[in-house]
């Protein structure tokens, strides 16, 4: 009898200690486990707190996507035969809503692709000059604003945008009137803690003696050299006023146009590390408020 006593008392802390194990494993597993990697918490933060901005190839044409913290931009959007490539870049992305889409100027190399854009994405706001063209490219795009129910918001210095924690501050245009569509182009000075960005479109001389005069601060650690690197513009009095550490020319390979200009290229290297969508590819830059971080689809 003892010995059966003896047998069952065995059998029971067998079975406690079969149950203890288990609750101990039970009380280590903690809804973290349950998450894929990139919903975790110490992924979401670096994500919300890096800006981001894309130049993307478009050959012999302007696009660039900023994103921060959930929220984008969209500055141009290629030629006409760019439209479904950049829909399907930005898709690919992730991107389902665009806060702001920028048409810079009326010229079908910065706003070819917008009504693809316009028609495929939610869209939040539209914000382009005030001067219209007489192009089916401009009325595409006019016809896309429509069918989605939308307006678009005329583009003045003294406007600014929030991008999640990043501001979008428009520079120009100044004026109502120009002589020429370029020099309609929206210009804009993106902040993000303690870096700047400056986007110009095609901006020419009598632009960047405008900014100059105005008095408006154009410091920026990136900029976006004006008309694909032309010596119509990125006079020297302006790359000075900017002081970037960086300069990104969109421009295609061998293009008609001789873009960029070699006494500009000359000129943009004397001050910045230059890089050249048609050497580079897309153009990747982060930042994290301090720290500026560059990456390139390619290298040639």
């Amino acid at each position: 009898m003892k010995k059966s006593l003896r047998i069952i008392s065995l059998l029971l802390i067998f079975i406690l200690a079969l149950t203890g194990c288990q609750e101990v494993k039970q009380t280590s597993i903690t809804a973290a486990d349950h998450l894929p990697p990139e919903s975790s918490s110490q992924n979401a933060l670096p994500k919300s707190d890096v800006l981001t901005v894309k130049y993307i190839d478009v050959d012999q044409a302007d696009c660039m996507l900023i994103t921060q913290g959930g929220f984008s931009m969209l500055i141009d959007a290629g030629n006409n035969a760019d439209g479904e490539m950049v829909v399907e870049y930005l898709k690919n992305l992730g991107i389902s809503k665009l806060d702001y889409v920028v048409g810079t100027h009326p010229h079908e190399d910065h706003i070819g692709g917008l009504d693809n854009v316009i028609n495929e994405f939610e869209i939040g706001q539209i914000i382009m000059p005030k001067v219209s063209h007489t192009s089916k490219t401009y009325k595409d795009v006019l016809t896309a604003v429509q069918k989605k129910g939308l307006k678009i918001t005329a583009a003045k210095a003294g406007q600014s945008y929030s991008i999640g924690s990043a501001t979008a501050h428009v520079l120009s245009p100044v004026k109502d009137k120009y002589d020429g569509l370029n020099e309609y182009s929206v210009v804009i000075r993106l902040t993000y803690g303690d870096n700047a960005f400056l986007f110009t479109g095609d901006i020419e001389k009598v632009n960047e003696n405008e900014l100059l005069s105005s008095k408006q601060t154009l410091l920026a650690d990136v900029l976006k050299s004006p008309h694909h690197g032309s010596r119509t513009s990125n006079t020297q009095g302006f790359i000075n006023a900017v002081q970037p550490k960086y300069g990104v020319i969109c421009v295609g390979k061998d293009n008609s146009y001789g873009h960029p200009h070699s006494e500009v290229l000359k000129r943009l290297e004397n001050h910045m590390t230059v890089y050249r969508t048609d050497k580079n590819g897309t153009i990747t830059v982060t930042s994290n408020g301090t720290d500026i971080n560059i990456e390139t689809e390619k290298q040639e």
